[in-house]
Order: C-alpha cells, then structure tokens, then sequence
C-alpha cells in the first residue's frame, strides 16, 4: 500500500505553484489605466491575491465606478494576462520538486485556479508542469468562485477522489477558507506575509507563516506521509 494511502493533493496556481502575481498586477494595471484609473498600485493589487478574476473585475467596476461592461474589463485583462503569461512565468522550485516527487509516488493531483482555463494551460504549458498536473479546473467552470468551496469540490469528482482524501496547497485567505469549506486539509503558504494573521488561514492544518521562503519540498512531502498515517 502507498505510504499516502488515499490522499490526493490539489494544487491552487497562481501565487502557489507559480509567481504569477506580477504579470496580473501588470495587466490590472494596464486595463485600469486604459479606463481611467492610472494609479493602481501594487498595494492595492495585493488586496485582491485569491479572488477570481471575474470577482476582480465586478470588484474594480464597482469600486472605480467605471464606464466599461465587468465582461469588457475581463477580457481586456485576461488578453494583456495571456500576453505577460506567455512572455515569462516562474514556477517556484521547491514547488516544481515536490509536484514531481508526488508524481514518482503516483499521488493524484489537480489544479484548482481562479485563473481562466486559457491562462492556466498558458501557464502549466509554458512552465512544463502540465506534464505532471492533467486535472485542471477553473473557477470559470463552477457556479462560484473562492471563497466558495465548488473548484475544489469538482476538481475531487474528476480525480474519481472524496474530499476528506484531499490536501489543498493555497496562497490566499479565500482559497484556505475554500478548502475547509471542502472539508479538505490545507497547507497555506501566504503570499502576502502580512496577511499570514488572516481567520482563514486559521484553518489551515500546516501554516507556512513565510511563505515560499519557508516550504520545502521535502518538508511538505514529509508532513503528507505523517498526514496519512493519521488519517
């Protein structure tokens, strides 16, 4: 028997498996600049790290009061995204490790964004983790998007897999607070440091309060076997 018994491991993208958040920012920046909003910062980018770029855009129109239609803003966005995304993404390396050192033990995996599924095959493409991470689902092919629970919950029913069987691996508070609303365990690597004290990330089963600096592949490979065990 594996020594991860029947877990399954569920991956968010952006900011988790890979440093996308600059390109985002960018591409925010440029649209909201095109309709009016010229000083968009990167302060104001990191409030919006784990939501869905479709919620982005609902978010920005009401916010900034704009003239242009949320699908306007979305499509204007994820085109310059696609853009950045092609040019230059990195996948961050311990994250390429261990979703290698998962594939030698065969565990199930999946990615869960709230990324477009044209940007998340970009990206999985263009970094070669596709290789690796066939399940994909996007938040625009569930109802809604995180804090939700529903990318998580369909990309367990494509994996054949129940939740109480899942690992998530997150970056934002709305995607730790998706997973425990899965009834899935989390391993939360914030992003954002400062929001490492966030209720969400309470959930989480592992806490990486560094972020990135602080996961190894190792590390969490280890904490996956100890996991299982005491399942």
């Amino acid at each position: 028997m594996s020594k991860f018994g029947n877990l399954s491991v569920i991956f968010d993208l952006d900011g988790t498996l890979v440093d996308s958040e600059p390109n985002y920012y960018e591409a925010g920046r440029q649209t909201l600049a095109e309709h009016g909003v010229p000083d968009f910062s990167w302060a104001e980018h990191e409030r919006y790290v784990g939501v869905s770029t479709l919620e982005t855009a609902v978010l920005w129109k009401q916010k900034y009061a704009l003239a242009a239609s949320v699908d306007e803003l979305l499509a204007d966005t994820n085109r310059r995204y696609l853009e950045l995304a092609r040019a230059a993404t990195r996948a961050y390396p311990e994250m390429r490790k261990f979703v290698e050192l998962l594939a030698t033990e065969g565990v199930p995996m999946a990615v869960a964004s709230g990324s477009s599924p044209e940007a998340i095959e970009a990206i999985l493409a263009g970094t070669g983790l596709d290789a690796y991470l066939r399940t994909v689902v996007s938040a625009d092919e569930v109802p809604r998007g995180k804090p939700a629970p529903d990318v998580f919950l369909e990309a367990a029913r494509r994996l054949g897999v129940t939740p109480a069987d899942c690992v998530v691996l997150e970056d934002a508070a709305p995607g730790a607070a998706a997973a425990y609303s899965a009834g899935m365990r989390c391993i939360a690597i914030p992003y954002v440091a400062a929001q490492s004290g966030a209720p969400e990330f309470a959930t989480a089963d592992l806490l990486l309060r560094g972020g990135q600096a602080g996961f190894t592949a190792r590390g969490a490979y280890d904490w996956l076997v100890r996991s299982a065990r005491s399942s």
